[in-house]
């Protein structure tokens, strides 16, 4: 059985306790659900491949390859804090949706234009010669070109290069010592390597829309807080988020890798374009939710312009600014700083002169776990940077006699809550009534413990099961993502469902937005540990495994002691933090049998 006919079969069979349990949930769920879903794949499918294509496609190196996808991966959580304010305060979140929607779009389409693939070249003795690789994915390997003949590279005990099958005499000599030659990369096209960073840019603030006001929509749905339904409703829709992700990195990571990046890139434009058609259609469903807080006013001309062009045309001049900043891994901190200070004063200003006390302790806890959800993030964003080029590097992705690529391997997460996340909800659901749910602060502490053991796991595989070509069996790198999905479906749909459930009404985008900032810190430092894994390559290959895999087993063996470690720590403060969340439940409840007049 190969990927695909596994990815069918196991939708077919996880989609039916889903279906069931849609139909006890408002019917506008459907719609998020399925929005979200499309928006998923063209995001996960392009993320899938983004490291690949910056090292094999621009040949940029490994550090400053990681330093691009974290700086997209904090930008892209660091624009919901527009996307959320504008929504709160002038768009309304279902027009902030579909105006993200169009801008992702947008991007997706410009990343399928690819333009010419860089060239590694080699100066020895005044001379150039060009690398070629041969193959595709994880078995693709560099070879020379010297006259009419081409020969691998590998690495030389010193850190120079070997060139192997070169005869005695040859051109150049069997072995190159360091020192004595350059590496140089020919051929990355401005104009392309521009344009590149303009899609990213676009996709940045199209998520930056979209991202914070689709959740909030699905909080909308449940106007009772203390309703039961609420959290196995963010779970099923966290399903959705997922179902996308699964066929985007078996879909797309087969395309890019197999017939040509700008298949893999094309394919996302497409799901993202299919995920706009479907919100727009699906508004009846939404009854009203999301519209905008004062519909007069987005009408009024501001400079001869109404007000609701005039955000539009602002956010595309705002592109701009993300375009510079995308590509300084250095510029994003600072950005994140700024962004951190301004929200953070924002929300204790509003917590000291328009909250209650009960208020405000439900935003304090909101904010201790959007603390944690970065410190989980931050590990858990490991999967599309140095776990990708792991699994790439070594791992043997061969099973069964089928073999899958490296960008596939991101298909485990996704897949895995496809079959987890329905038993989550029905977990959830089961144990609420019997007062044995977990609080959240202790799901949070759950997820960190979890998430180290499965760093754990692979650095034990690495270890003890290393196989040929310094490659371990994909089995390790699975039960890895077996522990962080578990690790993920105990915070992720579960803190998303706090944002929502401890905001006060006129803040709930905009904390939704700082659950996202947390994220773009998170996308940040797991840049920088990122950044601790890089290799030297040639031609956007490793030429020393093992040596890649022992660096690999050090990062992550630092990476597994720390989640733990913090993960104990937030176990043992969850029973003070979960005092918070049952004031906020009696307030809640209190709420909902004493009205306020008028309701």
């Amino acid at each position: 059985m190969n990927i695909f006919t596994f990815g069918i079969v196991l939708t077919v069979l996880t989609a039916i306790p889903v279906i069931v349990q849609l139909r006890r949930h408002p019917r506008g769920l459907v719609i998020l659900f399925f929005a979200e879903m499309w928006e998923r794949f063209s995001f996960y499918g392009m993320r899938g491949l983004l490291i690949f294509y910056l090292t094999q496609h621009f040949l940029f190196d490994d550090k400053f390859a990681n330093g691009i996808y974290g700086a997209y991966g904090s930008l892209v959580y660091l624009l919901p804090l527009v996307g959320g304010f504008l929504a709160d305060h002038y768009l309304g979140t279902r027009k902030a949706v579909a105006f993200g929607a169009l801008l992702l779009v947008a991007g997706h389409a410009t990343m399928a234009l690819e333009g010419p693939t860089a060239t590694q070249v080699l100066t020895y003795q005044n001379t150039e010669y060009v690398f070629a690789i041969e193959g595709r994915g994880s078995a693709s390997q560099p070879r020379i070109t010297v006259g009419d003949a081409s020969y691998t590279v590998g690495a030389s005990s010193d850190g120079g290069l070997q060139i192997k099958d070169m005869p005695a005499g040859g051109v150049l000599p069997a072995t190159l010592p360091k020192g004595s030659f350059e590496l140089s990369v020919k051929g990355r096209d401005p104009i392309y390597t521009g344009i590149f960073f303009l899609a990213l840019s676009l996709i940045v603030m199209g998520v930056g829309f979209l991202k914070p006001n689709i959740s909030t929509l699905v909080g909308q749905l449940y106007p009772n807080q203390a309703d039961p339904r609420r959290d196995a409703g963010f779970t099923l829709y966290y399903y959705g988020i997922n179902l996308g992700s699964f066929w985007a990195a078996i879909l797309c990571g087969w395309l890019g890798q197999e017939i040509g990046w700008w298949a893999g890139f094309g394919a996302a434009s497409i799901g993202m374009a299919i995920g706009y058609v479907v919100f727009v259609l699906g508004k009846p469903m939404l009854d009203g939710k999301g519209e905008p807080p004062d519909p007069v006013k987005l009408k009024k001309p501001v400079a001869g312009i109404r007000l609701e062009w005039l955000l539009y045309i602002l956010t595309l001049a705002g592109i701009g600014v993300v375009w510079l900043f995308v590509q300084r891994f250095e510029f994003v901190g600072y950005a994140l700083a700024v962004g951190s200070i301004g929200v953070l004063t924002y929300i204790f200003y509003f917590m000291a002169t328009q909250c209650t006390r009960v208020e405000a302790g439900r935003m304090l806890l909101a904010l201790a776990l959007i603390l944690f959800s970065v410190i989980f993030f931050t590990l858990f964003n490991q999967a599309g940077s140095s776990l990708n080029q792991f699994a790439q590097r070594n791992v043997d992705l061969n099973v069964l006699g089928t073999a899958i690529t490296p960008a596939q391997t991101q298909s485990f997460n996704a897949g895995l809550i496809l079959i987890l996340a329905p038993i989550f909800a029905a977990l959830w659901a089961f144990l609420e009534p019997r007062h044995l749910d977990p609080n959240a602060p202790a799901k949070f502490g759950l997820a960190l413990l979890q998430i180290a053991a499965g760093f754990a796991v692979l650095v034990w595989g690495a270890e003890n099961f290393v196989g040929p070509e310094f490659r371990v069996p994909m089995v390790f790198l699975f039960v890895m993502y077996i522990f962080h999905t578990t690790g993920e479906l105990c915070l992720s749909p579960v803190g998303l469902s706090q944002m929502t459930k401890l905001s006060p009404a006129a803040t709930v985008a905009t904390i939704m937005a700082t659950w996202f900032l947390g994220s773009a810190w998170a996308g940040y430092a797991g840049a920088l540990i990122a950044q601790l894994t890089a290799a030297p390559t040639v031609a956007g290959q490793v030429l020393d495994p093992g040596a890649a895999l022992q660096n690999y087993i050090t990062v992550f063996t630092n990476v597994a002691i720390w989640g733990a470690a913090l993960g104990i720590g937030v176990l043992i403060l969850s029973p003070f933090l979960g005092r918070l969340d049952r004031a906020s439940d009696r307030a809640a409840d209190k709420a909902a049998l004493n009205p306020a007049p008028g309701e």
